[in-house]
């Protein structure tokens, strides 16, 4: 039983002294939203994959992509985490991890 992630609590979230930002494992991502439920910066947006981000991915992975509607989740506002981990956390895939910003 899975259970839905509730929006994230900005007082949950402390700026670390490093900057982290989040990357999402596109080939382990299923699009389940809780990333963004969650974010209380609103860094996640869960869309279709375009055609070509599609191709991009291994054959195995598309059709993963495809039983779960085309989604996935993108860092659209990387800028404006707080590296607080919710997100991490939330993803019932693991398919998010914090990096550092420079490593990006």
């Amino acid at each position: 039983m899975t259970t839905k992630a509730v929006k994230g609590d900005k007082s949950e979230c402390r700026p670390e002294t490093e900057r982290l930002r989040p990357v999402v494992n596109q080939t382990r991502c299923e699009g389940a939203t809780d990333c963004e439920i969650v974010c209380p910066y609103n860094v996640f947006e869960i869309r279709k994959l375009t055609s070509d981000e599609r191709k991009a991915l291994p054959l195995l992975v598309q059709v993963k992509v495809f039983a779960h509607g085309g989604k996935q989740a993108f860092v659209v506002r990387a800028e404006e985490c707080h590296a607080c981990g919710l997100c991490v956390t939330a993803c019932p895939e693991k398919a998010i991890k914090l990096v550092k910003y420079s490593a990006l």
